[in-house]
């Protein structure tokens, strides 16, 4: 009889998988590559509407990720209220212009000359949707009590990759959009103190012609060693 580790949680059973042969499982793990294999990072966004449904969906597939010690410590805040993305852009844009002419690197600065960015940041008016993704440095209990998260950073990261994967197979465009310090986003999303910003994402259709910058992904022997 096999072994079986024992937990002092109440558990209940896996659900259950569905029945597929080997060739089944490779064919469709690589027909998931091929379609991830085409999302781009676009900054050239449609104000074409996209349905709070959808946005929702997405989210409730990130919510679905693994965390340490089962804790879920992201918080998301889904914005298409024109007003409040005016704002972030404008505080986003200024520490951004902060960003390219004081604080970064002229390294940092030479990595970036060849994707064409700069401080200016249309995208977050123009994009139907901006997500703030935050994670919780400490949780609270009903009394004010401190909690201490487990991973945090990694868990936020995890189900910000299953987000992007479940925009991207939606049909929508995305990107990643991380100004420095984003303290800003605590204030005009009405977050509190322990949340800690982790990126903004933005979300909606690619404009009309749009044009990504040329670059290569890694082979997978460059990444991947079997042993």
């Amino acid at each position: 009889m096999p072994m079986t580790q024992s937990y002092d949680a109440t558990t209940v059973p896996l659900p259950p998988r569905e029945a597929m042969d080997e060739a089944e499982r490779v064919a469709r793990t690589r027909l998931l590559a091929e379609r991830l294999g085409t999302r781009r990072t676009v900054r050239d966004f449609a104000a074409t509407p996209v349905p709070r449904a959808l946005i929702e969906a997405a989210l409730r597939a990130a919510g679905t990720a693994p965390s340490g010690a089962n804790q879920q410590p992201w918080r998301f805040v889904a914005v298409q209220d024109p007003e409040i993305k005016r704002r972030i852009r404008e505080a986003a844009e200024e520490e951004e212009r902060q960003f390219y002419s004081q604080r970064a690197p002229q390294e940092w600065l030479d990595a970036l000359a060849p994707l064409g960015t700069d401080a200016h940041k249309p995208f977050l008016e123009t994009a139907p949707w901006l997500i703030g993704v935050f994670y919780e440095r400490f949780g609270l209990d009903a009394e004010g009590n401190k909690h201490k998260r487990y991973y945090p950073h990694e868990s936020v990261g995890i189900a910000c990759g299953m987000l992007i994967a479940a925009l991207h197979l939606a049909g929508l465009a995305t990107l990643t959009h991380t100004p420095s310090p984003m303290g800003f986003l605590n204030e005009i999303l009405g977050r509190p103190k322990n949340e800690m910003p982790y990126l903004l994402l933005v979300v909606g259709h690619p404009a009309e012609g749009c044009r990504v910058p040329a670059i290569s992904r890694l082979p997978l022997e460059d990444y991947v060693r079997f042993l």
